[in-house]
């Protein structure tokens, strides 16, 4: 856990959990209701996550409805398919009759046909029924961030159950409501987000939740009514075998590189694009390379065009893990520009690969990113000229740029890597199997 962290918890969560005295390796159901890796982080997670479980020994089965995950040898996929009513190039398609399965299938498209968003209920009661039909064959189910109504009860059918819940969202609510322009788009927003008043019911009946910072923990209590004593903070990390220094890779001059999984409020994107404009006043070869979808419209497609900033600004998306890492170690500058994050993924790696980093101080990302001035550039959310000030100066800075650089990586390797975050989910894992056969007065499994 991160100092920082470590402050916003307590010392009454920092103390060791209760430690099962059955050390053997665990059988464990990883749930992911969404799970690409290539948009959003719960995709990253899982595929991360279940990667450094499976190298401690543990056996590992992912079960995930569509964009399934990419997972790495060792980890099982069982695939728990649901309609796919938002794949590409169809999204909000209408199913045929043919494809209906059963009620939950109608419960799907019929949540879809009426603006809201069906897949974290409609999951949970697949998973539920799934897993009721493999009593036995499982130690510990994790949930991530589902929050169905399915997933209670688990315990009662002998699951014991963690759930991961990276920010409530709750928070993406909050922000989308307040930048809708008028009284269609938030209604639709509020008819959108109708699933998280089930997620907060489902959340405050968990027996434990993790989370990723101690930012994320103080939503998930304020803002869900989780109590304290059962949220556990479990930081994550970069993949630093993959994300390291190359100095083989060219360093381009004015490259600056972010991820935007979507053009939404939350993620800041449009005032980077508002600071580039500014900072190609001082440094014309100044460049943003969006690891990402490009918007055809919305903020910040607009911003663009009003900016003349097109051949400024670069789109770029499905890449294979090794030009990710390459478009990231060729970047003068990494940037995480949003409003708000409850961990942010994008910060610990591009800082693992040695690129300095200009960061927002939104939710978790100062755990994440460390002090100003010594790890990175920290800058209000939501101030384009503040962005435009910190990325003028990397730019026109080498020793400040290696010198935040090699600071960066040094802090993620202490404090934030795979492996630690297993181990430390692990321990999580152990002390929900040691509370579960407390109440049920059950015995440890026998081996088989």
């Amino acid at each position: 856990m991160t100092t920082e962290a470590a402050q916003v918890v307590g010392p009454a969560s920092l103390a060791p959990p209760a430690r099962d005295a059955d050390d053997r390796p665990l059988r464990i159901a990883l749930l992911t209701y969404k799970g690409n890796p290539f948009c959003g982080g719960q995709g990253v997670y899982v595929r991360h996550l279940s990667r450094e479980l499976a190298r401690l020994g543990h056996r590992v089965e992912v079960i995930g409805a569509q964009p399934y995950p990419v997972l790495d040898e060792g980890v099982t996929l069982t695939e728990l398919p649901s309609l796919d009513l938002y794949r590409q190039p169809d999204p909000f398609r209408t199913p045929k009759r043919e494809e209906i399965r059963d009620w939950i299938d109608a419960l799907e498209v019929g949540t879809m046909w009426t603006g809201g968003f069906p897949e974290p209920l409609t999951f949970s009661l697949r998973v539920r029924r799934h897993l009721a039909a493999r009593l036995g064959e499982f130690d510990v189910v994790h949930d991530n961030q589902t929050l169905g109504y399915g997933l209670l009860g688990m315990e009662r059918i002998g699951l014991p159950l963690v759930t991961t819940i990276h920010h409530p969202i709750t928070v993406d609510r909050r922000l989308e409501l307040s930048a809708a322009q008028d009284w269609k788009r938030r209604l639709s927003v509020r008819r959108w987000y109708g699933f998280t008043q089930m997620q907060k019911r489902v959340a405050r009946r968990l027996p434990s939740v993790l989370t990723v910072s101690g930012s994320s923990r103080r939503e998930i209590i304020d803002d869900l009514g989780v109590r304290p004593d059962r949220v556990h903070v479990v930081p994550i990390g970069a993949d630093t075998r993959l994300f390291s220094p190359d100095p083989a890779v060219p360093e381009i001059p004015g490259r600056i590189v972010t991820t935007s999984s979507a053009d939404v409020p939350l993620k800041g994107l449009v005032h980077l694009v508002e600071a580039l404009a500014i900072v190609r006043r001082e440094h014309p070869h100044a460049h943003l390379v969006v690891v990402g979808k490009r918007p055809e419209k919305g903020p910040v497609a607009t911003a663009v065009e009003q900016h003349g900033l097109d051949g400024a600004v670069q789109f770029v998306k499905g890449i294979s893990d090794a030009e990710l890492v390459d478009l990231v170690r060729g970047a003068q500058i990494s940037c995480v520009p949003s409003l708000y994050e409850g961990f942010s993924l994008p910060a610990a790696e591009a800082m693992a690969t040695g690129t300095p980093l200009v960061a927002t101080t939104g939710g978790a990302i100062p755990e994440v990113a460390g002090p100003d001035g010594e790890t990175c550039l920290a800058v209000p959310p939501g101030d384009p000229e503040a962005l435009a000030g910190a990325l003028a100066r990397l730019l026109g800075d080498a020793r400040l740029r290696a010198r935040l650089g090699a600071a960066g990586r040094e802090r993620v390797l202490a404090r934030f890597t795979w492996e630690q975050a297993a181990r430390g989910t692990v321990e999580r894992y152990r002390a929900a199997i040691c509370q579960s056969r407390s109440s049920s007065g059950a015995s440890p499994r026998t081996p088989k």
